[in-house]
């Protein structure tokens, strides 16, 4: 799960860094990245499934019902912001705040890389043991 939370985070920085680039550029439409929804949707597919109601499915082509999602599946995903317009040129990019985004991504990173480092040093205390 780090290792997936760790390559959102670089997908953020990135599609951040492009808002903020193009900040100025006239109908230039701002990108985010959804990843924790998509994680929770997998998640509570797996409680509907554990939980749900079966049905039995004859041939593979039938519709599958509380079919799970799997975590280890997801995938982070651009989401392009067409409806907002922040300005009259018709772009939507706040630079303030795409800058103060960027800022939160660098701190989710380091965060989560020293999470990593914790985990791999636990690793290595038990295996000198």
């Amino acid at each position: 799960m780090l290792h997936r939370a760790l390559d959102a985070n670089a997908l953020r920085y990135q599609v951040s860094a492009n808002n903020l680039a193009n900040s100025e550029v006239p109908n230039f439409k701002r990108s985010t990245v959804s990843f924790e929804s998509e994680l929770k949707r997998a998640f509570d597919s797996e409680e509907r499934a554990r939980n749900g109601f079966q049905l039995a499915r004859t041939d593979e082509r039938h519709i599958a019902l509380n079919e799970p999602y799997d975590y280890r599946d997801v995938q982070p995903r651009r989401v392009l912001d067409y409806a907002a317009t922040a300005k009259a040129n018709g772009n939507n990019v706040d630079a303030e705040t795409e800058a103060n985004t960027i800022l939160q991504i660098q701190m989710q990173y380091r965060l989560l890389t020293q999470m990593t480092n914790f985990e791999f040093s636990q690793l290595s205390t038990v295996m000198k043991k």
